[in-house]
């Protein structure tokens, strides 16, 4: 599918040796720099990943959880799951006795144990190759010496300035005179500096016990939440046999739960059942057929997806073709199907996904979140660290798999994402925003396996998704009319959406050509460079 070089847009960017694709230009420069100078891509990730945190600071930050697929140049493909736990008081019955009946995206109760820098540690000590103060200076440089704020970062900034504000930490260290900082102004952030120069010295332990951990469970127990420092010193991470299913001759490989990326093989399965040759990409036939599979996909997913530990349903059935087969004959190609029902999960939540591939072929698919922008909204006041909301999906339903429960991990929303061909990784990408992600993964790779876009054009097509409560479809503004029209007259209600969907990155080995090629979405702030 060759690109209209009349309108305006992107193409992919080729490199022989090696390549970055972040949200961030900053990130990328990171990512580059340190396989420049020796690293591996898990340094080079973990190097951007820690840019981010700083640069992108609604976006995702130290305060969140982490999951990575690392495929080593052997082939061997990793998984890592590094979610953080309840509290271990946390139960149903203790919270309904305070009167909740949900745990809100703006509750304390929300906060769970921050996994993610424990997460990098493991990452570097089993797959990288430098050490946590080499992975952790530029974005120690950045945080101390100040950053430019970039385009699509102040525009979020700016409206998250109430939920900022309500929160003496988070108002501190990230308004600047009561507001949100503007395009290309410098922003500072010494006490996360210093917070990442004690990681950089003493490694994930500086972080989780001491100063630092105590401030983060005083914090959150001072405002009424339930978690305790040694709820943050217990903090562990799980490497995990990830989980994958074949369509059309490519292998989609996904992280198992408690992330939901056995939604998207669910959802890839369920289309497998559809011929989509001669499909318009953007018509309503293809967008209904996505959205109909996408909705039963996630109807499944509110069933049954949990902590493992909790799970009633064996991933081997959810991800069977057979079962596949089943759901996709509830589908009708001529109308919308109207009795489904869905939990939901925030759709606008603010994570960062970023991809690298090293020269010696090792590739890194890595996601980042602090669930909602800015976490729950509120900041450990000496040591800057914004704390993440991800307990807000789970449930408060006793007997329900992902009811909350003591030293439980939630249901999870991010997720990265890797397609192998022939035996061999193919693509490294992810789609980020919340619970949009599963969707975004079919989407994108629907648009490269099924109608043979580029990794660019795969990530700038219009998207849609359905408002998770109400099954209304959310509409970017590049999907046209007579679109909207057939899938109107095929039952569906339509909404503008109101942000953009979603964020993606992705890097293409092309083993013919020898080269890397690499997309990153007009979405965001970021790019895709390499050598």
């Amino acid at each position: 599918m060759a690109r209209n070089f009349h309108l305006p847009g992107r193409s992919p960017v080729h490199a022989r040796k090696a390549m970055a694709a972040t949200s961030h230009p900053l990130a990328t420069e990171a990512a580059l720099q340190a396989m420049r100078q020796g690293g591996n891509a898990v340094d080079g990730a973990l190097a951007a990943l820690a840019v981010q945190c700083v640069v992108e600071p609604h976006m995702t930050g130290i305060g969140g959880d982490c999951f990575a697929i690392v495929a080593e140049p052997d082939g061997a493909i990793h998984g890592l799951n590094g979610s953080g736990r309840a509290a271990s008081a946390a139960t149903p019955e203790a919270l309904m006795a305070l009167g909740l009946k949900t745990i809100a995206e703006d509750s304390i109760h929300a906060v769970t144990v921050p996994g993610a820098i424990k997460a990098w540690e493991t990452l570097l000590e089993s797959h990288g190759s430098w050490s946590m103060t080499q992975v952790l200076e530029a974005a120690i440089d950045y945080a101390e010496n100040g950053f430019p704020v970039a385009a699509r970062v102040a525009s979020d900034w700016a409206g998250l300035v109430n939920v900022l504000a309500r929160d003496e930490g988070a108002a501190r260290h990230y308004l600047a005179d009561g507001a949100a900082p503007k395009v290309g102004s410098v922003h500072k952030l010494p006490a996360l500096a210093n917070t990442l120069r004690a990681i950089a010295q003493g490694g994930a332990e500086a972080f989780y016990t001491g100063e630092i951990g105590e401030e983060i469970a005083a914090t959150v127990r001072a405002k009424g939440g339930l978690l305790s420092a040694g709820d943050v010193a217990a903090v562990d991470v799980t490497t995990v046999a990830p989980i994958s299913t074949d369509y059309r001759g490519v292998t989609l490989t996904e992280l198992p739960p408690n992330g939901h990326g056995v939604t998207a093989l669910v959802i890839m399965n369920i289309l497998e059942n559809f011929d989509f040759s001669g499909m318009n990409p953007l018509g309503p036939e293809r967008f209904h057929l996505e959205m109909e599979a996408a909705r039963i996909a996630y109807s499944i997913r509110d069933l049954y997806v949990a902590d493992p530990d909790a799970m009633t349903m064996p991933l081997e059935k959810l991800v069977s073709k057979d079962y596949a087969a089943r759901l996709a004959a509830r589908i009708d190609p001529n109308a919308r199907v109207t009795d489904l029902a869905s939990h939901g999960l925030s759709p606008d939540s603010d994570t960062v996904y970023l991809t690298v591939v090293d020269p010696q072929g090792r590739s890194v698919s890595l996601i980042n979140s602090l669930y909602r922008g800015f976490g729950v909204g509120v900041c450990t006041p000496k040591s800057g660290i914004m704390l993440q909301n991800r307990g807000a999906c789970f449930r408060l339903e006793p007997g329900h798999p992902n009811c909350i429960g003591p030293r439980k991990r939630p249901l999870h929303t991010i997720i990265p994402a890797l397609a192998s061909k022939d035996g061999a990784p193919w693509i490294s990408f992810g789609v980020m925003g919340g619970g949009y992600q599963p969707c975004g993964h079919a989407h994108v790779l629907g648009n490269i396996v099924d109608f043979g876009m580029d990794v660019q054009q795969a990530i700038d097509m219009p998207r849609m998704f359905f408002d998770e409560r109400t099954h209304v479809l959310q509409v970017e503004q590049g999907v046209s009319q007579p679109t909207r029209a057939g899938l109107e007259a095929l039952g569906h209600r339509l909404d503008e959406a109101v942000l953009p969907l979603g964020g993606s990155q992705a890097i293409m080995i092309d083993r013919e050509n020898g080269v890397l090629v690499g997309g990153s979405d007009p979405r965001k702030d970021g790019c895709a460079l390499g050598w």
